[in-house]
Formats: C-alpha cells, structure tokens, sequence
C-alpha cells in the first residue's frame, strides 16, 4: 500500500523560505518520477515540479527560479525548498507520482503566504 505523507507547510510571509517533505513508503522515490502539486482556494489542483527517476527536473514557470525539488533515496523522501515566498504561492502542497495515481494522493500541507 502506497503511502505519501507531506509535511513542513506553515504561515510565512512574503520573501521568507519554507521546506516541504514527503515522505513515500510503498513506492520508491528512486525509481519512479515524483512530483509536487498545489491546489489554491476556488482554483484546481496544479503541477508545481517534477523529478525524474533519473534525476532530471522540472518547475512550473511560476515557481522556477525560486522553488527546487529534491530527494533523499535513503530515507524515500522528497523535499519541495520554497524561497521568495509570494502570497500567490499559498496553497495545499501534495507530491504524488508523476503521472499521477489517485489513490496515492495524502493529506496535503497548508502554507499560507502573507503580505
């Protein structure tokens, strides 16, 4: 059973850096593309960034430059490093496998920008 556990959202304001991880068991973070999501109020679920299972990457257009995706093959997890934080970023942050599976989506972490 596949399970993705993130966590590290919280309230910030805008300019400051967070770091978002997730945490896989039941699917290997090393072998298969992982990818974070975001879904804002009112608005649908959206790409955020990928990472290959070769290690290749990559971002949205509005996040690129300020937000990296990573991983840690031994402990399974992916992390989402967040700078320059804008209040257009605050969302519900997912990862799940690329493509994505809908079984495989967790809880989310909250993080809300301020101005």
């Amino acid at each position: 059973q596949v399970q993705l556990v993130e966590s590290g959202g919280g309230l910030v304001q805008a300019g400051e850096s967070l770091r978002l991880a997730c945490a896989a068991s039941g699917i290997s973070v090393r072998t298969n593309a992982m990818a974070w999501y975001r879904q804002a109020p009112g608005k649908q679920r959206e790409f955020v960034a990928i990472i290959g299972s070769n290690g290749s990457v990559n971002y949205a257009g509005s996040v690129k430059g300020r937000f990296t995706i990573s991983r840690d093959n031994d402990n399974n997890t992916v992390f989402l490093q967040m700078t320059n934080l804008k209040p257009e970023d605050t969302a519900v942050y997912y990862c799940n496998r690329w493509p994505t599976v809908n079984t495989y989506w967790g809880q989310g972490t909250q993080v809300t920008v301020s101005s």
